[in-house]
Formats: C-alpha cells, structure tokens, sequence
C-alpha cells in the first residue's frame, strides 16, 4: 500500500490530501473511498488511520484536509462552515474520477464524527456516490446547539452566538476579533464540562493519546453563527435508494444524532453498533477500529461491486 501527498481543488481552495493506493494485483480500475476526519481532525489522525487500513482491503481511498484547516489552503484559519466542509467532500468525488487507479463508477464515501455528518449531506447532493458510511455520527451544529449528549442548556447556545455577533463588530471596527477556543487548559477541566466524552476528546486532541501539532484548537467566531443556521441532516432523505451504514460506539453520547439521521434514512440502512466502545474509542483503539474496518469492508465490497 503506497501513500502520495496530492492536491485538488474545492471552491477554490487548495486541499490537502493523502491518497493511499493498495499494492495487491487488481484487473481493472479500483473502487474508491473519500474519508473524512472528525471536527477539529486533520488527515494524519483517524481519517488517516481509516483510510489506511481501508486501503489495505482493496480500496483506493483518499483523505484530506478540510479547507481552512489543516495543510489546506483557506483564510481565515480555523473556519468550520458546514456548506464548505460538505463542498469538499464533492471536490473530493471530483478528484478521485481523474484517477486512473479508480473507477469513477465505484466511489463511497465514509465520514468520521462530524465528517458523518457532513458525508451524508454530500451523498444526498452528490449522485456520483455510491454508498456512504459514518462511523459515530456527530452533526456540528447539532452538537454547539444541544452538546454532545443532546441535554445542553439552551443558554449555552445562546451565549455562543452573543459572543460571534460581537466578534464580527470588533472585526468591523479592524479589531482583532479573536477566536473560540476549543479546549480548555486540562483534561480536569474538560471533565468538567463535558464528562468522560470530554475528558477523552481532551486526551485524544491535545494529550499523547493522539496530539498533532495541526489540528484545530480554535475556531473563527463566525462557525458559530454559521452552524446556527445548518443542518446538513435534511439531506438525508435524498440518499435513497443509495444504501446508508452508519457505526456507532454502543457507550457514545453521541449516538443520539446517528440514531436521528437513520430515521431519515429512505434506502437500504443499518445502524451497527460496536459494544463496548465509546465515541472517541473509535478514533484511536484498534479492537474497535478492526471492528468497524471489517463491517465497513463488507459493506463497501457489495454496495461498490461492479
């Protein structure tokens, strides 16, 4: 299996990318996985790993960095849009038929966290994809609305989007607007806020467990007020007749929002759960990763068959 460093364009902004080939002998053109990394994620983390190992079956995949984020292109850094972060998704479809290796008639998507949630609104407007998968499904918006376990103060919200009409006055005025920090200083106080969920996406982000020097640890103040007005959920329904597998951990809280866009699912759909794991387990533990590759591999080998 061999990884390049290649490039594509999205809207006009150069995307980053890793495109891992498989090196076993095939007769024909490949199918082809895009993989997206989770909110704040870069390539190198678990879209990498994801990709990798779903190389390792077979699959031409690809994955990138959101624009704005990462080693791609976009100013300012550090803006999560969800109509540009499902553009490119598209603008990976796009690349990935120039190939040679690929059979532009044999690409899936699979998104992680909130790249689930941003693949399935690509799939609903894309018809090219074939098939597309989640593994623990978050949908940004949904998550600063309700949290990441659904049960947020609407008060949170609320003062969040107080925060980025102010920012968007003081960068009128040539202020320097400032940013919305995403983790706090400890996993004590990450703990405190967000409980094991966030005692571990501490770990993962900005701990040993899986720390990059490049992913996100802010967000621009207008992604807040841009998520208000998203749901990238209402375009699920347009995926039918295509199929929708969405994993979830069997202990994340998250699951409440992979639960939600399945009953709006109008194809084939299955909601797979891993037992034991936990939303971030599945970043980064490999007897749950081998878990989900396997499923995600039988599901893109009959949805992506010729």
């Amino acid at each position: 299996m061999a990884r390049t460093r290649v490039g594509f364009d999205s809207a006009g902004i150069e995307i980053a990318a890793h495109l891992y080939i498989p090196d076993s002998p095939v007769v024909g053109r490949r199918p082809a996985l895009v993989v997206g990394h989770p909110g704040t994620g870069v390539k190198e983390q678990t879209s990498g790993t994801y990709a990798q190992l779903m190389a390792e079956r077979g699959f031409v995949t690809l994955a990138f960095d959101a624009a704005h984020q990462g080693e791609s292109g976009g100013l300012p850094r550090g803006l999560e849009d969800p109509a540009r972060r499902v553009e490119d998704f598209k603008a990976a479809v796009s690349y990935l038929t120039t190939r040679d290796e690929v059979d532009p008639g044999r690409v899936g998507l699979l998104g992680i966290c909130a790249s689930g949630g941003y693949s399935l609104a690509a799939t609903g407007g894309d018809h090219r994809v074939k098939a597309v998968a989640t593994v623990c499904t978050a949908e940004p918006a949904r998550q600063f609305r309700f949290g990441a376990d659904g049960s947020q103060d609407p008060a949170v919200f609320q003062a969040l989007l107080d925060a980025a009409a102010q920012a968007r006055t003081r960068a009128a005025r040539g202020e320097d607007p400032g940013v919305l920090t995403m983790f706090p200083g400890t996993a004590q106080e990450a703990g405190a806020v967000g409980g094991e969920h966030g005692i571990e996406g501490w770990e993962y982000y900005c701990g040993a467990r899986g720390y990059h020097e490049r992913s996100a640890k802010f967000l621009t103040w207008d992604s807040v007020d841009k998520m208000a007005s998203s749901d990238v959920f209402r375009a699920v329904p347009l995926i039918g007749p295509r199929p929708v597998l969405q994993i979830i951990g069997e202990r994340a809280v998250t699951a409440w929002m992979a639960i939600e866009a399945h009953q709006a699912v109008t194809g084939p759909k299955e909601l797979h759960r891993i037992p034991g794991a936990s939303h971030v387990d599945l970043y980064d533990k490999r007897e749950y990763i081998d878990q989900a590759i396997d499923k995600l591999t039988d599901y893109f080998t009959t949805h992506l068959d010729k």
